[in-house]
């Protein structure tokens, strides 16, 4: 029986153009949700192609451990940490950590008290600057055609709860 191959975590060059969006989901049945969405744009540096990009996507749900959203939900560990004054997502990458930029309030404190976060990452390309409206049609469409890759986390232990984490 063969192994699949497992992609690498990509490294910051192509971290620092992902794309993310948090919300937190107060009409759940589950009760409050928070999401932490991470996409990417379409290709637009040199040397940049779709299938390039979708290969690093994948190397991010390889190293989260994460299923496409037709299977069940799983539990990827407490990947959420407090570094100094940033929340950071471990994304299976040795060295580098994905910064979650500008939680609103409410998230914040959802999480860093306890709650879970259910992280989405998505294979399609996603607009730098998407409103909600956007991202919402980009996450039915992504579910539907089970293009999107979904997981549980938290946040570590030793770094929760610091309410004094800036909003910024």
């Amino acid at each position: 029986m063969a192994l699949t191959p497992v992609r690498p975590a990509p490294g910051p060059g192509f971290i620092a153009g992902v794309v993310t969006s948090t919300w937190l989901d107060t009409a759940s049945p589950a009760g409050h949700v928070a999401w932490l969405l991470m996409a990417h744009p379409s290709p637009r540096r040199p040397g940049e192609t779709a299938q390039g990009i979708e290969d690093q996507i994948l190397g991010i749900a390889d190293a989260l451990g994460l299923r496409t959203a037709s299977r069940r939900l799983t539990v990827i560990g407490d990947r959420l940490s407090v570094r100094g004054p940033r929340l950071v997502l471990d994304y299976g990458h040795p060295r580098f950590a994905l910064r979650v930029p500008n939680p609103s309030p409410r998230w914040l404190d959802h999480i860093l008290h306890g709650g879970y976060v259910c992280l989405a990452l998505g294979l399609d390309p996603v607009p730098p600057g998407a409103g909600p409206d956007a991202i919402e049609a980009y996450l039915r469409r992504s579910f539907t055609r089970d293009r999107v890759f979904v997981g549980v986390t938290g946040v570590r232990a030793d770094s929760a709860p610091r309410p004094a984490l800036p909003h910024s």
